[in-house]
């Protein structure tokens, strides 16, 4: 895959390679993504795509390959430095405190951003997600898993990252919220927000993002706009199941 672009990246992924043990799962694997794009990341089950996402937030540590964060190489490090840097990581299992309160699981998460400021303050996060704010003092183990999803997001808001990593947010959840999550990814890009969306779903991709990576395997099979992608019934049929 390319990667010459006129902008310069405000994420970039160069041939990592990653492994769980001694299997390895992603093979020279790249992409790019620029300041307030939404990149969608797409594949089938078991493609390599959470894998991708815990290597760029240093959760599977890559044994080669370069990861960098507005021009910053940032593979290797720890999952905290590397969230320090920038980088919010929603993943697929959510993993909220379920002993805490809502308001509890957002607080915890307060960090300012590179710039010393904060964007996201907890009374932006209930304006954002006005369905947590009624429940903010309710347990998080007590919450609906779309419930669950939303504070998942907040929580990796009140960080204010750089770039926001959301790992098959639609999974698993009820149409009505399947479309509230579809909803709020795309208020967060009109906002400027920089995502890489990992998913199955082409459609719910389509008019959220702005490029689409493939993944087969473990590599990169295509990368190019979410419009190219929709047009591209070779790619859809090989490798989405479309």
């Amino acid at each position: 895959m390319t990667t010459s672009t006129a902008a310069s990246p405000v994420l970039k992924v160069e041939g990592i390679d990653a492994f769980y043990d001694s299997s390895q799962v992603l093979f020279g694997l790249s992409l790019f993504l620029n300041k307030g794009e939404t990149l969608a990341l797409l594949g089938r089950n078991g493609a390599g795509k959470s894998t991708t996402m815990k290597s760029i937030a240093g959760i599977v540590r890559g044994r080669k390959g370069s990861i960098s964060l507005a021009g910053k190489e940032i593979r290797g490090q720890a999952p905290h430095q590397i969230a320090r840097a920038g980088i919010a990581f929603v993943p697929e299992d959510r993993q909220i405190f379920p002993e805490l309160s809502v308001e509890d699981n957002l607080l915890i998460a307060i960090k300012r951003n590179q710039q010393g400021g904060s964007d996201w303050t907890l009374e932006r996060i209930y304006d954002m997600l006005p369905l947590l704010k009624p429940l903010r003092m309710r347990l998080g183990g007590q919450l609906s898993g779309g419930e669950q999803q939303m504070l998942t997001v907040g929580r990796a808001l009140m960080g204010n990252p750089s770039v926001i990593l959301l790992d098959e947010p639609s999974e698993g959840l009820a149409p009505i919220m399947v479309q509230k999550i579809g909803e709020l990814i795309g208020t967060l890009r009109e906002l400027g927000t920089t995502i890489v969306l990992a998913e199955q779903n082409l459609h719910f991709c389509l008019g959220l993002a702005d490029h689409a990576v493939v993944i087969d395997k473990g590599k990169d099979v295509f990368y190019g706009t979410i419009d190219e992608l929709s047009r591209n019934d070779d790619i859809k049929q090989r490798y989405l199941s479309v």
